[in-house]
């Protein structure tokens, strides 16, 4: 039986991977502070360990018990906006936690491949539609981080022969979303609004797009990719081809909340205005597992989920390392706290 170690496998996608690897007869064990996932997404088969990848100890001990033949890392603070205000932990969450797994798994000479979910934020503007042969110029710290990560993996596999596969999916959405996020997830956000009888927020006018991609068109590609040779040592972009302008978005969101559309427009923020992806190579490689979910579909398997389960109390991030040029709305988050 294959072991799996899953970074972040309590969080929204990191527990849909857990249950597709579940399905192939893994045993897998998730690690998770739960800062931004829940315990009651966990699946029942999979072993829980309660702790941080920033822990290099526990680290080192949990590959030293397990010897794993695979690593999925999802575990990231993925607030792409709010990163640049957040430098320090950003750094210290999505880069040095990830060299701590990194040197673990390179030290086991057990891992077979290590799998990590970056990001399209590595693109950073300007290049649509997004293909894996663009050089990256990211524009934020998350997006920093991420590519840091991905050149990390390329010279570890020069190297020490540690093979990896890397994803880049975008603007994810669906079931087991922590819609209390006020930084990300503009779906959940929506919704967790139309629950609490507010008003969208958008920031700016509202016609940025993005290509918004349903869980089920992205977990299942990232745990199942290890049973495809010719996807190891590669980089793909994963998720929904048709990007939507956020008015769009909160049109589709409202009519499937059942709420009338109110739309508050806040200042804009400093973000890619564009931003979705090719992902001819992912569908070359991993023929048959995209469910092309389309948009309506998805919100409304999103949103009966979200009523069933009911609003999330706002949580609002207290350790703002830098103030200045912090979004009006952000400030106001922290005075509410």
């Amino acid at each position: 039986m294959n072991k799996s170690l899953v970074t972040g496998g309590a969080g929204f996608i990191g527990s849909h991977v857990v249950d597709e690897l579940v399905n192939m007869n893994h045993q897998v064990v998730v690690l998770d502070n739960l800062s931004g996932g829940f315990i009651e997404n966990l699946n029942p088969e999979a072993e829980f360990v309660d702790g941080d990848i920033v822990d290099n100890t526990l680290i080192g001990n949990i590959f030293q018990e397990y010897c794993f033949d695979y690593v999925f890392h999802l575990a990231a603070y993925a607030a792409e906006g709010l990163s640049q205000f957040i430098k320090r932990y950003n750094y210290a969450n999505n880069l040095i936690g990830s060299v701590n797994l990194i040197n673990s798994s390179i030290n086991s000479n057990t891992v077979r491949c290590f799998v990590f979910t970056s990001s399209i934020a590595v693109y950073g503007s300007n290049q649509l539609p997004m293909i894996e042969e663009m050089k990256p110029a990211p524009e934020d710290s998350y997006g920093i981080a991420k590519y840091a990560i991905e050149q990390e993996l390329d010279v570890s596999h020069q190297l020490f022969g540690l093979p990896y596969i890397i994803f880049r999916p975008h603007n994810v959405y669906g079931e087991r979303q922590n819609i209390g996020d006020p930084y990300r997830n503009v779906l959940g956000i929506f919704m967790n609004q139309a629950m609490l009888g507010e008003q969208f927020s958008i920031y700016g006018d509202g016609t940025q797009t993005r290509a918004f991609s349903h869980i089920d068109d992205v977990a299942p590609i990232i745990a199942r990719s290890i049973d495809f040779p010719d996807a190891y040592n590669q980089i793909y972009n994963v998720g929904a081809d048709i990007p939507y302008s956020i008015n769009e978005l909160a049109g589709h969101v409202a009519d499937a909340m059942g709420v009338e559309l109110r739309i508050k427009y806040l200042d804009s923020r400093h973000e890619v205005l564009h931003a979705y992806s090719s992902h001819t190579k992912a569908r070359n490689t991993f023929k048959g597992l995209f469910k092309d979910i389309t948009l309506d579909v998805g919100i409304k398997r999103m949103a009966d989920w979200a009523k069933k389960h009911g609003s999330q109390e706002t949580k609002p991030f207290t350790n703002i390392e830098v103030t200045k040029n912090l979004p009006a709305s952000w400030s106001t988050f922290l005075e509410e706290a």
